[in-house]
């Protein structure tokens, strides 16, 4: 039998059916990240919905509260705004499997407005003697995975042993044309625990909370190879771990920052 094809992204999502607060897509199986959907995939289809209702200012922020396992299959996500002022509109989406909610997300989209107020993060230099490639092995790793193409300049992959707390990963998303929202938080989920990397013996986890500050009204001209995740494990305690990231678009464009709390079981 020859091996199923993956989905790319850009695909995937042009399969979305979106209107009126909500949204549905059948997801296949190598969007999957264990017993769960990516939790970046489980986002953009809930911003997918959110933008049903909210169709024009750009996305500043994102939370998001996974409550439970969203098995793949046909995932569905309902949204409604919760309010909408002059420059800001607050919109709560959730990921449904019938009446139980399986993801909790709120966006708020802001309008431009003028201030004197300016500071863009800087991207510092890297360099690695060793970089390490993190190839796609099937069976091995989970299979959202395939869609990407990673390095670890700084750090290491998981389950090696290392005690370090900092990872800097050269990124690029497996799919055509130029960045969206929704490659935008693929790649921000993309990263593992850095809490893995101390660890030798493969193990679970899963996160709970995420939460993605857009710092970039529009990434429509970047390109999908040569992005840059600098994240750093900042404390971690009774199997709880708590990182945090920037992610760079190519050239050392600030994108977004990030902040994720993970349970680890081990």
């Amino acid at each position: 039998m020859a091996a199923v094809q993956p989905t790319p992204f850009s695909v995937l999502m042009a399969q979305v059916r979106a209107r009126d607060g909500e949204a549905s897509v059948d997801v296949p199986e190598d969007w999957l990240q264990g017993r769960t959907l990516f939790g970046g995939l489980q986002a953009a289809i809930a911003l997918a919905a959110m933008r049903s209702v909210a169709p024009s200012a750009p996305l500043r922020s994102l939370q998001a509260t996974f409550i439970a396992p969203v098995i793949g299959g046909v995932v569905r996500a309902t949204a409604k705004v919760l309010r909408s002022g002059k420059s800001a509109t607050h919109v709560e989406a959730r990921i449904v499997d019938g009446d139980n909610t399986l993801g909790l997300y709120v966006g708020v989209f802001g309008l431009a407005r003028p201030s004197a107020v300016t500071l863009r993060p800087m991207q510092q230099p890297v360099a690695s003697p060793q970089p390490i490639d993190y190839p796609y092995i099937a069976g091995e790793r989970p299979p959202f995975k395939q869609h990407f193409t990673a390095r670890y300049v700084v750090g290491s992959p998981p389950f090696t042993g290392t005690s370090q707390s900092e990872n800097v990963l050269e990124l690029s998303m497996k799919d055509t044309g130029n960045a969206t929202e929704g490659h935008v938080l693929s790649m921000a989920d993309y990263i593992s625990p850095i809490a893995f990397s101390g660890l030798r013996t493969p193990t679970m986890g899963a996160s709970l909370s995420w939460m993605l500050e857009m710092l970039t009204d529009d990434v429509s001209m970047l390109p999908l190879d040569g992005w840059r995740v600098d994240a750093q494990l900042v404390a971690a305690a009774d199997g709880y771990t708590h990182q945090s990231l920037v992610l760079w678009g190519p050239g050392g464009v600030p994108v977004a920052l990030g902040r994720q709390t993970m349970v680890v079981f081990g």
